[in-house]
């Protein structure tokens, strides 16, 4: 959705040449591809909010004046400031020209009002501020916003001076880990899973004039059952009985409208629905009016909304993710929405767009947007291109047990302030409240809030977290192979899994730990698919609804993205990869034991923990001085284990005689291990090595066996698995059997 007309006068009448002096990026470990991109004199230009368009407004990004605060409540400065900042890069980002980490920071600059605007309210709105900010406009303060994830407005219509310049200054304040305020990802100590922090201004700051009966805020519900939208037009103090006209169009043709009153439900008729999905992402533009006693339109925007429908329904015999009354397998990359060089903002709208542009490329027809709250215009370019959103609410203090209840009260009212600012976008599906168990807490009455405040969605109480029975999913995570939870009353998910790592020398931020790491094309595609694969199995026979691999870039340390963090290398072929996902979406995948493992019912094995002499994976060795015991061995703690005898040494070498049947109808390509390691385990069938497992999984995985160990199996007669397991570091399991993968 595009205005016919954008006032862009973000610097007055100081010559552009000047800007671009007085700004100079700084040069951060990695810059994204589209760093060198970024105007200082436009930056980010488009307008901010595509679901509520006005025709006129003044975009504020760009140089401000910028120094730091002695402390929060440091008292508006009267001299002129230090230096200068890009807004709206954060000041730890090296697109801010700054890359600076302080507390408490001040902007400031200078803005003219048009003549035009004269009679109207104007207002000055901020994308969002991490994390307090108060706003002063000539010399004024406007008040203090808490929340560095919400957009808010200040009415500076009182404030306004004369005809010449106006003066603006911010004040920010930012605690990061230190306040235990919602912050996501960020810390002061970047490190494994957590990274730089973002203080300050991050998303656009922009001007805008208003009548005084005019439009706050559109709330859109789609029917898809009743063949219509509800929308509510929200005009705080309007006279009663306020008329508004609602018009929906496709591509210019008028569908259906209404008139009715301001601050009521509207029902619109949309007969016959063109139905929103990640296939066919069907938009319907809207204009919203505003009439005034004589008709007269008082006040317009523009807007769009997506019909569809969202749900949980039964399917053979498990609780299921419906998109417009159908099964739909959900499979998205984890997206943690930051840059090297822009920090939670990215360079452009190109780039904005780019992620999401790869993430359909690679087949993906969902995005769970990681404890990170996005522009509008994220979610505008998801709702175009047609992607399924999971939007999680950004967590306060990872991994803290204990929150303090100031803490409870900002992490609810920022939880209420994302859904009610966010449920417009046909693309969010889910909310998710909480990330594993990072500060969780009171998750049924969180949950209910939720779901009180938007029916219309599902409500995920914690992605891997604790579980606690509430919402409308149960959501694991697993790594590096997905597992499936076992539920009847909820719909089943593995909110992350995956994490192949893969270092792409020259576009890496800093090595650090991963899940697993590939140093070559061919197995990182090869381990990607079997996960695929695996999700197929579970989609076809254990109910699983969705699964979220980590993650579509690489950020800081984490090594893991399909691309890398400067976004300039695609890891894996983009058609191999999108092959993979279009199967976990697309096709069924049966699993037939033919050797059970003892992920349900123990099996007997013959094991030892001391090394033997050599020969023991030949079907003749002597293992009557080995003992007995049952499947699975390790440690109870391991994540995924069944554990019935207890393996807490460095090695373990393990024994099966079994035997099969005739093998007729089979087809032994099709035979496959079905095991859970942790970690490296050598496989030998009949003494033919059948596979390497390297690493460890969090839960029992197909992995595919050698051909000479398939050809190696005896039909109608006695086998021997045998297995040898190393330990090296946490948790330890060994479990395996065999069987068959096919699709039919």
């Amino acid at each position: 959705m595009k205005p016919s007309k954008l006032l862009l006068l973000a610097f007055g009448a100081l010559p552009a040449l000047l800007f671009a002096q007085q700004w100079q990026p700084k040069k951060a470990l990695l810059m994204s591809k589209f760093a060198k991109d970024v105007d200082p004199n436009h930056v980010l230009p488009e307008y901010p909010r595509p679901q509520m368009v006005r025709k006129e407004w003044i975009n504020l990004n760009g140089l401000w004046d910028y120094q730091p605060a002695a402390n929060k409540n440091e008292a508006l400065p009267k001299g002129p400031f230090k230096s200068k900042i890009l807004v709206p890069f954060a000041v730890e980002s090296a697109l801010s020209g700054v890359m600076e980490h302080h507390e408490s920071i001040w902007y400031h600059r200078k803005f003219k009002v048009p003549a035009n605007w004269k009679d109207q309210r104007v207002l000055v709105h901020f994308g969002a501020v991490d994390y307090e900010s108060e706003v002063f406009v000539n010399g004024k303060s406007l008040g203090k916003h808490t929340g560095g994830y919400d957009p808010f407005t200040y009415d500076i219509t009182e404030q306004i001076v004369g005809e010449g310049d106006q003066d603006i200054a911010v004040r920010v304040y930012d605690p990061t880990d230190k306040g235990g305020y919602p912050r996501g990802k960020q810390t002061l100590n970047p490190q494994g899973i957590m990274y730089q922090s973002v203080t300050g201004i991050w998303q656009t700051v922009w001007l805008e004039p208003v009548p005084k009966v005019g439009i706050s805020e559109l709330k859109i519900v789609p029917d898809v059952d009743k063949g219509l939208v509800k929308i509510t037009v929200s005009i705080p103090g309007a006279p009663d009985k306020t008329q508004v006209s609602v018009a929906v169009t496709d591509a210019g043709k008028p569908i259906s409208s209404s008139i009715a009153y301001a601050n009521k439900e509207i029902s619109v008729p949309v007969k016959n629905a063109k139905l929103w999905s990640p296939d066919v992402p069907f938009l319907y533009d809207m204009k919203v009016s505003v009439l005034g006693s004589d008709n007269k339109i008082l006040d317009a925007v523009d807007s769009y909304f997506g019909m569809r429908k969202i749900a949980i329904a039964e399917d053979g015999g498990f609780k299921k993710m419906y998109l417009n009354n159908k099964f739909l397998f959900q499979i998205g990359p984890l997206d943690q929405g930051f840059w090297p060089d822009g920090g939670y903002t990215a360079p452009t709208d190109a780039a904005l767009r780019y992620d999401l542009e790869m993430t359909k490329a690679f087949g993906f027809n969902m995005v769970r947007k990681h404890i990170k709250v996005e522009p509008y215009r994220w979610y505008y370019w998801a709702d175009k291109l047609g992607l399924l959103v999971w939007q999680d609410m950004p967590s306060p203090n990872s991994y803290t047990e204990k929150v303090p209840p100031v803490e409870k009260e900002a992490f609810k009212s920022e939880l209420e302030r994302l859904v009610k600012t966010h449920w417009n976008s046909p693309s969010i599906i889910s909310w998710v409240v909480f990330n594993e168990a990072q500060a969780q807490h009171n998750t049924p009455e969180l949950v209910d809030m939720v779901k009180r405040l938007d029916p219309s969605r599902l409500v995920n109480q914690a992605s891997g977290g604790n579980h606690h029975g509430v919402g409308d999913v149960l959501d694991v995570h697993a790594y590096p192979p997905p597992a499936v939870p076992s539920s009847k009353l909820q719909a089943l998910a593995c909110g992350e899994y995956g994490g192949i790592g893969f270092v792409i020398p020259n576009h890496t931020w800093k090595v650090g730990p991963t899940y697993i790491m590939i140093n070559n094309e061919q197995d990182y595609l090869d381990m990607y698919d079997r996960f695929a694969t695996d999700l197929t199995m579970y989609k076809t026979s254990q109910g699983l609804s969705a699964a979220v691999y980590t993650e579509i870039t690489d950020v800081e340390i984490e090594l893991n993205g399909l691309l890398t963090y400067d976004r300039e290398v695609i890891k894996g072929s983009v058609e191999k990869i999108r092959a993979s996902n279009l199967k976990a979406i697309n096709d069924h995948i049966y699993l037939r034991e033919v050797l059970p493992s003892s992920q349900v019912n123990a099996r007997t094995w013959k094991y030892t923990f001391d090394k033997p002499a050599d020969g023991w994976e030949k079907t003749n060795f002597a293992d009557a001085s080995w003992k007995s015991g049952q499947a699975g061995f390790g440690t109870s703690f391991t994540p995924g284990a069944n554990v019935k005898t207890v393996w807490n040494s460095n090695d373990i070498w393990l024994r099966q005689e079994f035997t099969l049947g005739d093998l007729k109808g089979i087809n032994r390509d099709e035979i496959v291990l079905y095991m859970h390691h942790d970690e490296d385990a050598d496989v030998y069938i009949n003494g033919v090595k059948a596979a390497t497992a390297k690493n460890y999984t969090s839960s029992y995985t197909t992995i595919k066996m050698s051909k000479e160990a398939q050809a190696a199996l005896i039909a109608n007669g006695k086998n021997v698995m045998a297995i040898h397991c190393a330990q090296k570091q946490g948790g330890q399991y060994i479990d395996a059997g065999l069987s068959v993968i096919s699709k039919k």
